[in-house]
């Protein structure tokens, strides 16, 4: 499998099972698409129609139990990007396959690693200081390890996005100046490489900015 990412914006996610996977995969998706939960009951929420939404992200939650041969209907009803079999039955979650896989949407099948057919998709963890995301995926093989991975990897992240704003605003800057592109990736670079330029984006500093500036003019230079 190749990792890609894919914008969800203005798109819908379908998840069948409100048990605690389903909520799971709710919440991952719930900042970006419009996300809908079928199931006939939800995780700790009750057996009313006072569905904790919370634990699902804020998600739709609409309560039926659809049997396999009824599972193209809701398909079709909502035209989901992605469908999310997350049910503990195999036949619901074959059919909810089938049924993505036929209305040419994406499918991730909680039930089944290894090996993947066509438009199977893997959820993978991830780790995001915004505009940086990392993500890690063991195949569906080891949850466990890609939770272990990800904790490590936020430690290294901390101020990734803060220098990838920052390294952003003086590419643009230099390219505006007419800097050489080979001169421009250097200088970039350069900065990236820099420890007291991490130092001060992780402690919130107000000079990385100067730090950055100064690592620009004196790159080249001996110690």
């Amino acid at each position: 499998m190749i990792p890609l990412f894919h914008d969800f914006a203005d798109e819908t996610v379908l998840v069948f099972g409100g048990g605690a996977v389903g909520a799971r995969k709710a919440r991952r998706f719930a900042d970006e698409a419009r996300v809908v939960v079928v199931s006939p009951e939800f995780g700790g929420g009750g057996g009313d129609g006072d569905a904790d939404t919370d634990e699902f992200g804020g998600a739709e939650l609409v309560r039926a139990a659809p049997a396999p041969d009824e599972i193209v209907d809701w398909v079709d009803r909502f035209d989901p990007a992605l469908v999310v079999a997350a049910t503990n039955d195999e036949t619901v979650n074959e059919a909810v396959e089938t049924a993505a896989k036929d209305a040419g949407a994406l499918v991730n099948r909680t039930d089944r690693a290894g090996s993947r057919d066509a438009r199977s998709v893997v959820v993978p963890a991830t780790v995001d200081d915004d505009p940086v995301t990392v993500a890690i995926s063991t195949g569906g093989r080891s949850p466990a390890l890609s939770k272990h991975l990800r904790e490590r990897i936020e430690a290294e992240l901390d101020g990734a996005g803060a220098m990838a704003e920052l390294t952003g605003e003086i590419r643009a800057e230099l390219k505006a100046e007419g800097v050489d592109p080979t001169e421009r990736r250097e200088a970039v670079r350069a900065v990236v490489g820099s420890s007291p330029v991490w130092k001060a984006l992780r402690t919130g500093e107000s000079n990385a900015r100067r730090e950055a500036q100064r690592v620009i003019r004196n790159r080249g230079e001996s110690p």
